[in-house]
């Protein structure tokens, strides 16, 4: 079947669906219908976004809905809906074969099934093209680079003004929280049009779970790790680092820990190239952690070690292909993924170190322009 045999249809808000964003580049808070017939792009839109989504929406047509909603009417339909709509369309186009995206809703998908058409989806990427990024979008992707790097250096310029006092930080007369510095960190980016959620600031017991997003008083001597991973609030891009530093003296064990890990994030960045299989480079991190004497397991009913992924794609969403995983994917040029091993042990700390790098044909280029220092000075 040829992509002119069938419709590619999605009833989704763009402001929540990457792939309708991408599809149409234009943001919407509402569910609307998007169309590729005989590869024809066009959105029906309601009066509400009509206007504006002529003067922005990169599609071939723009068509009002309410137009169809009459005409379904007058055809005896009582309360068109979405799908009603859609029928109208594809009726005029003689199409009953539709592709959809995976997270098609249910609900539209049995209405049109029993209008006699035949469903079909994909697995992501849904548009292949999205995973190579343009010129234009390596260049958003680097702007909200830079505005999180001007975060976490707000937040690390904080650390090293603190001062230590039974084993936490100190700052402006109260604890320096995860909390605090979270809201810093946040804020900076909203300056630059950034924003972020669920952003990390975890030390001590803490950071040894990659996702706690860490609460509390910020312990000193201990590993800190910061994990910024905002979205540009214009052009929708994302960008993502970590780093781990400790604001005191760091252990000899604790500084060995970080070594391994940045020595590893290094060499798996000089493995990626066009053509590189994601899987290798990231069995070979493991491989190095193992040699070095840091096993990966669970212990006391907690996985210790290094046990997630080395990197992932990042692009209009956080997470994207390809992965540089146990699963792996093979890397092409034009992908932006991360490159973030990290090693977790209770008792000890834990590390995680991640830039972000363009695949070329040769290598790649780190488009991450942030110092990977350790242990926070004065």
């Amino acid at each position: 079947m040829t992509t002119a045999d069938r419709a590619t249809l999605f009833i989704a808000a763009s402001e929540t669906d990457s792939n309708l964003y991408y599809a149409t580049r234009f943001i919407a808070p509402d569910p609307f219908i998007y169309l590729e017939i005989k590869g024809e792009r066009l959105v029906v839109m309601s009066d509400l976004e009509l206007d504006r989504a002529r003067s922005q929406a990169r599609v071939d047509r723009v068509l009002s809905y309410s137009e169809f909603e009459r005409r379904a009417k007058d055809q005896g339909v009582t309360e068109p809906g979405p799908v009603d709509i859609v029928h109208l369309v594809l009726r005029e186009a003689g199409l009953a074969e539709l592709l959809v995206p995976g997270n098609f809703p249910y609900i539209h998908a049995c209405r049109l099934q029993e209008l006699g058409y035949r469903l079909h989806t994909k697995r992501e990427p849904f548009f292949e093209q999205r995973v190579i990024k343009t010129a234009e979008e390596v260049g958003h992707i680097e702007a909200t680079q830079r505005a999180t790097e001007a975060a976490v250096a707000a937040a690390h310029q904080a650390l090293r003004r603190a001062s230590v006092r039974d084993g936490v930080l100190w700052l402006d007369g109260e604890p320096l929280t995860s909390e605090r510095v979270k809201k810093l960190i946040n804020m900076t980016l909203m300056e630059q049009d950034c924003v972020a959620q669920h952003t990390i600031v975890a030390g001590g017991e803490q950071a040894c779970d990659p996702h706690h997003e860490g609460s509390g008083p910020l312990p000193a001597d201990r590993s800190i790790i910061f994990d910024v991973f905002p979205r540009s609030a214009t052009s929708r891009y994302f960008a993502d680092m970590s780093r781990t530093v400790v604001r005191g003296r760091a252990s000899t064990e604790l500084k060995k820990l970080y070594q391994t890990v940045k020595d590893a994030q290094e060499e798996a960045i000089t493995k990626i190239r066009d053509g590189a299989d994601g899987a290798k480079i990231h069995q070979g991190v493991c491989e190095r952690f193992d040699k070095a004497g840091y096993k990966t397991g669970l212990v006391n009913g907690r996985m210790q070690g290094y046990f997630h992924g080395t990197g992932h794609g990042v692009g209009l969403d956080i997470h994207e292909a390809p992965r540089i995983s146990r699963t792996g994917s093979i890397l092409q040029e034009g992908h932006v993924v991360t490159v973030e091993p990290g090693l977790y042990y209770p008792g000890l700390g834990a590390v995680r170190i991640e830039d972000m790098v363009l695949v070329t044909r040769d290598g790649c280029r780190n488009l991450t322009d942030y110092p990977k220092t350790f242990e926070l000075s004065d």
